[in-house]
């Protein structure tokens, strides 16, 4: 099983994520890693923090002669604005975030909640799912994530191949597939900023080269739809995760959802093994399993919940009501969010592989994966 935990808060010394049951024998590129943080840090609308921090990943276990050893790996990402010691607690909750219920679940106060509820501790989670990219990357597999709607303008997708998406995408200040309206939402983030709001968006992300097969319909918790939502719904500020057509596959007939199924012997050797799509309204997915389509998901991050124009609150310590605690933040991190959930959704992804083809170390996995084709072909 691949999996992974991650321990720090956000002004502490450091991020800290431990990754369990990945393969011996991966060649790991910490180059792609510290690109993809970088990438977090990055897109229009984030606040001061960003200049502080550069973040880069550092390994302190589970590599020889920079490959993967099969034993336990642990990422650390530096905290350059380390001051927890020197900081005091907050007594007016920020409504929307962590402060209040955290604050009375654990009795004590809120300064011990919001430094581990902080989306900073996000960095190690992309550290974790750029190095399960490289992994799948050996399997022709590719992610890719964007923007897709921000503060209520709906920017929307695009066809085309992953890499050339990825250019595009690259090439926009807010990280969408349509740089072409950067300046107007720009021009938003600058309004909503300046009145002391912030804004949300939508967020999406497409895996290309899946095959048949990752996931199971056997028992609700391996179910692959239901792991990658609860790794995208744990995302900080995510309020909502749908797959495929999602919502709307609930507003009309089965005959305008359901993708039928096709036969063509030139894809037998592709990740389809010849079962072709016309549509890919299930988002890749079917009862838990892949079934050969791009994987498609979407995830809704509500605006973040730090207000330089703060809501009401009440002070903790008098109950008396007050305006809600304020701390440097973003106005609009939806950007850095479509770097996370991509990079989530890497990991989830890697694991189910590792369940399906797993074994102690890189060339077991390659062989099974042949194996596996090689069966699906001789039937």
């Amino acid at each position: 099983m691949l999996r992974y935990w991650t321990a720090g808060e956000s002004h502490g010394p450091a991020l800290t994520a431990l990754v369990d049951g990945f393969p011996a024998g991966l060649p790991v590129d910490t180059d792609v890693i510290d690109s993809e943080l970088q990438r977090r840090q990055g897109g229009y609308g984030r606040g001061g923090r960003q200049r502080i921090e550069t973040d880069t990943v550092t390994f302190l276990s589970g590599l020889w002669r920079g490959k993967t050893l099969g034993s336990p790996l642990a990422l650390q990402v530096i905290n350059r604005d380390a001051k927890i010691e020197r900081m005091d607690d907050i007594e007016r909750p920020r409504p929307g975030h962590a402060d209040l219920p955290g604050a009375i679940k654990h009795l004590g106060g809120v300064r011990p909640v919001l430094e581990r509820a902080s989306a900073r501790e996000t960095a190690v989670r992309v550290a974790a799912g750029a190095l399960a990219r490289q992994l799948l990357a050996l399997f022709g597999i590719e992610v890719a994530g964007w923007v897709t709607e921000l503060g209520g303008v709906v920017l929307g997708g695009r066809d085309g191949e992953l890499p050339e998406l990825r250019k595009i995408r690259n090439s926009s200040e807010v990280y969408s597939l349509h740089p072409e309206q950067d300046d107007h939402i720009k021009n938003l983030i600058d309004k909503i900023g300046k009145d002391g709001d912030t804004l949300g968006g939508v967020v999406e992300v497409r895996v290309d080269g899946l095959p048949i097969g990752l996931g199971t319909h056997a028992q609700w918790d391996r179910k692959l739809d239901g792991q990658l939502a609860q790794a995208v719904m744990a995302v900080q500020a995510i309020k909502g995760v749908e797959i495929g057509m999602g919502f709307e596959a609930a507003r009309r007939p089965g005959s305008e959802v359901h993708d039928p199924i096709h036969y063509e012997e030139s894809a037998r050797s592709g990740p389809t093994l010849g079962f072709v799509r016309p549509t890919n309204n299930a988002g890749g997915l079917e009862a838990g399993i892949t079934n050969g389509q791009p994987l498609v998901i979407r995830a809704a991050m509500k605006p973040i919940s730090t207000l330089r124009k703060p809501l009401d609150s009440i002070n903790l310590r008098t109950k008396e009501s007050e305006s809600a605690a304020y701390e440097r933040s973003d106005v609009c991190a939806v950007s850095a969010c479509s770097v996370i959930v991509e990079n989530v959704v890497a990991f989830s992804v890697a694991a189910a592989l590792v369940d399906k083809f797993g074994g102690d170390s890189i060339e077991e996995m390659q062989a099974r994966w042949k194996l596996f084709q090689q069966l699906v072909e001789s039937r």
